[in-house]
């Protein structure tokens, strides 16, 4: 194939023209030069597409630089990344290096670059944390894996945004949506890539104070729809009993289970607000974690691999679709629900913080500072009190 930019090989480069752009019988590669940005062109070699630029080389033949596949980057991201390496080879820099640093961006995957930011992120991120990100990026990302990080385009994000809020809620968009954004300009300081195409999405929902609270015929429908045979139905009826956080129950670990004393101990960094929490145990619950079928070397109580249980989206899904819930309800709601009932109960505010080591209402402040009685025997009362009114709910059924 002759390399010149004749005027046969001269067009407007467009996205109309170039679906249009084809070799002839006995071609097996042909590139058409831009008319509007020299060194700018379109190539094909068999049925693959790529961008190109050829800079400008003093004094000899100048190499083509291929930006990436056609199929995958727009036509007008193409056009400004050639605008820039052109401008670059224009004042002197080395365009074999361009070439080099090129092509290993073009070769680093989206799946490639979660891998080593969740390495960076492991030594500064408490493990409930950890386990959210994997969660976004292995499972709400997965379909951007494959793509190069450079290729991704601001409608690749809209549209898998979209997907998101229908599969998982306009939260977890928003939460995906969220991370995304972090992993990339974590990328762009780390100098692999130039841009965020998370940046001008639209938000999936804004976040606000939730005040849903399930009613006692929908926390016993709950409970039914969650028997204790799998790690979803024993944790959501854990999440009933105790309280606790949905991250901090999937997270359980059985060096934490204290079964003499009946305690549930936390360590600090595995608490949203970083203190270390012991939670009593109703006879109930110990009974779940009793019935739970201990792996041998594995540390967490739930999940089927080395790490914390994490399918919760596939599961809630499954599970909403069998109890047909008019008013849209989540996991964490069961939390507001035990709080609830336990005040229902007749246990004080303080005594119900304390059980669910929230430090935001009666102890936050200079009061938390002060107050350090723990309200231990109050806590183990107000949980078995608790755990007898749901099975109760559920026996009367």
């Amino acid at each position: 194939m002759g390399r010149r930019a004749d005027a046969e090989n001269l067009v407007r480069l467009s996205r109309s023209v170039v679906t249009k752009l084809a070799l002839q019988p006995g071609q097996g590669e042909r590139i058409w030069w831009d008319a509007e940005l020299a060194g700018f062109g379109y190539r094909l070699r068999g049925d693959r597409a790529t961008w190109v630029i050829r800079p400008p080389r003093g004094g000899g033949r100048s190499s083509l630089i291929t930006l990436g596949a056609a199929n995958l980057i727009d036509i007008a991201d193409a056009r400004r990344a050639a605008r820039e390496q052109l401008a670059k080879a224009a004042l002197g820099e080395d365009t074999r290096a361009v070439r080099r640093i090129e092509r290993a961006k073009v070769g680093l995957t989206v799946k490639d670059v979660f891998t080593r930011y969740t390495a960076d992120a492991e030594g500064r991120l408490r493990p409930s944390t950890l386990a959210n990100l994997r969660t976004h990026l292995g499972q709400h990302w997965q379909g951007l894996h494959a793509l190069p990080l450079v290729s991704v385009r601001r409608a690749d994000v809209a549209e898998h945004l979209r997907k998101i809020t229908t599969g998982s809620g306009p939260q977890a968009a928003l939460r995906a949506r969220r991370t995304l954004s972090t992993v990339y300009v974590w990328a762009i300081g780390e100098g692999l890539c130039e841009a965020n195409p998370v940046a001008g999405t639209n938000p999936p929902a804004v976040e606000v104070r939730r005040t849903r609270v399930l009613s006692d015929a929908e926390l016993v429908a709950v409970w039914a729809s969650c028997p204790p045979t799998s790690d979803f139905g024993r944790i959501v009826r854990l999440l009933i009993l105790t309280g606790q956080r949905r991250d901090e129950v999937a997270g359980l670990l059985w060096n934490e289970i204290d079964e003499m004393g009946r305690v549930w101990r936390l360590p600090a960094p595995r608490t949203k607000n970083g203190r270390a929490h012991a939670v009593p145990l109703s006879g109930a619950a110990l009974g779940l974690l009793e019935a739970t079928h201990r792996i041998e070397g594995k540390a967490y109580a739930f999940g089927s691999g080395d790490g914390p249980f994490s399918g919760f989206s596939r599961a809630k899904y499954r599970l909403d679709k069998q109890l047909g819930f008019k008013e849209p309800w989540v996991l964490h709601d069961l939390r507001r629900t035990a709080a609830t009932g336990m005040s229902r109960l007749g246990t004080s505010i303080e005594v119900v913080e304390k059980a669910l080591n929230h430090v935001s209402g009666s102890f936050g402040g200079i009061v938390g500072v002060y107050q350090r009685h723990d309200y231990a025997d109050e806590r183990r009362e107000a949980l078995d009190r608790w755990a007898s009114h749901v099975l109760s709910l559920s026996d009367a059924k």
